[in-house]
């Protein structure tokens, strides 16, 4: 059969009306998200039950994993607690346990791929599937970048960057396979803007946030549409130990965050599939702000907030 000859008046018309109908439609779905967001905004999805789930949760044997455990324990689910040091990891455990929650403990170093295999292997065999897995392990030097040495920076961009990569590829399969899943990601503020003393740091958090970004896309591309969602969660300073000497010029506007409270509002955003969000939510203005305004004008705003942590050294 000929090709059409594309400079045939008749077929160039039908080309652009082709185009034009796919602008209206583009225009009026955007309109029905924009309208569907803010009615969400007011009148958020139900939560969803998650005591058929099994939840792993990295880092778990203190501070935010500690509290994520213990929360989605009580809420009915199957709790994998993982973290690398076995005695606090074994102590989350018992108090899940002990308060009426099912939690199981694997000590693993989530810098290895060869561990998380292995480990992950371990839970499909012991427990089951993982169905909503919380990448929540991290660390935080803070100082200077020229203070920072060739193993600290390799560490964090080991446990905040590439744990994510291993986790994700050793779980995703079998998530896809029972179709159900969902992946949530902390980031951070300073995965929205830039902090001084915590560059190495910051560069982690950008990359959470554009590994989630596009994982989704890819996964929205995949022909099979496998119910699998994503949450990726900035959080300000959260009061865990981690952040050692934060500042702010507006203390009643930006406290530090309890862990309790971050827990649960993680929680409360995946099971609403929430696709993101920040702790506390009246930040939620930043992440607009930063990724809608000249660079400039984020730098007026940071100056104005006045908010970061000073050198450990």
């Amino acid at each position: 059969m000929p090709q059409e000859d594309q400079t045939n008046p008749g077929v160039q018309l039908y080309n652009a009306l082709l185009i034009l109908v796919d602008v209206v439609i583009f225009f009026a779905k955007s309109a029905y998200n924009i309208v569907m967001s803010l009615i969400q905004l007011v009148h958020p999805p139900e939560a969803e039950d998650v005591s058929r789930d099994i939840v792993l949760i990295t880092g778990a044997g203190h501070g935010m994993g500690k509290c994520l455990s213990l929360q989605y324990g009580a809420l009915g689910a199957t709790i994998v607690c993982v973290d690398i040091n076995e005695k606090t990891n074994s102590d989350t455990v018992a108090e899940v346990k002990k308060n009426g929650g099912n939690a199981f403990g694997y000590v693993c170093d989530v810098t290895s791929r060869a561990q998380i295999v292995d480990v992950v292997q371990k839970i499909k065999q012991e427990v089951g599937v993982v169905t909503i897995l919380v990448n929540n392990a991290g660390i935080m030097p803070t100082h200077p970048l020229l203070q920072q040495t060739e193993q600290e920076i390799t560490k964090t961009f080991q446990i905040n960057v590439m744990a994510h990569f291993w986790l994700i590829q050793a779980l995703l399969p079998d998530m896809i396979q029972k179709n159900r899943g969902h992946i949530v990601a902390l980031s951070s503020v300073a995965g929205l803007v830039g902090f001084k003393n915590l560059v190495p740091y910051c560069g982690t958090k950008f990359a959470v946030r554009g590994i989630m970004e596009a994982l989704s896309e890819e996964l929205r591309a995949d022909p099979r549409k496998p119910n699998i969602k994503f949450t990726s969660i900035y959080p300000y300073m959260v009061d865990t130990g981690l952040c050692k000497r934060p500042h702010t010029r507006f203390p009643e506007l930006m406290k530090m965050v309890k862990p309790e409270d971050a827990a649960a509002a993680i929680i409360d955003a995946q099971r609403r599939g929430v696709v993101e969000t920040s702790i506390p939510k009246h930040l939620l203005f930043l992440n607009t702000f930063m990724r809608n305004f000249p660079l400039k004008n984020g730098q007026l705003l940071g100056d104005l907030l006045d908010t970061g942590v000073n050198s450990d050294l």
